[in-house]
């Protein structure tokens, strides 16, 4: 059984296989799309505040 994944940056199909070095992605210039998109914060993980104090800037602003 072949599995395939779609490249997260442009959406083709790739090749789940030790062979491919950028996968998820189909090519280099996908996975440093993605890295672009972190580094200038277009993406994040979501996280709960931390502490009191940002939970209310959280919920009174």
């Amino acid at each position: 059984m072949i599995n395939t994944v779609k490249c997260p940056t442009c959406q083709t199909s790739v090749l789940w296989q030790p062979e491919n070095r950028y996968r998820p992605f189909c090519s280099e210039r996908c996975k440093l799309i993605d890295l672009g998109e972190w580094v200038e914060e277009k993406r994040a993980i979501p996280a709960l505040p931390e502490t009191p104090e940002e939970w209310d800037a959280l919920h009174h602003e």
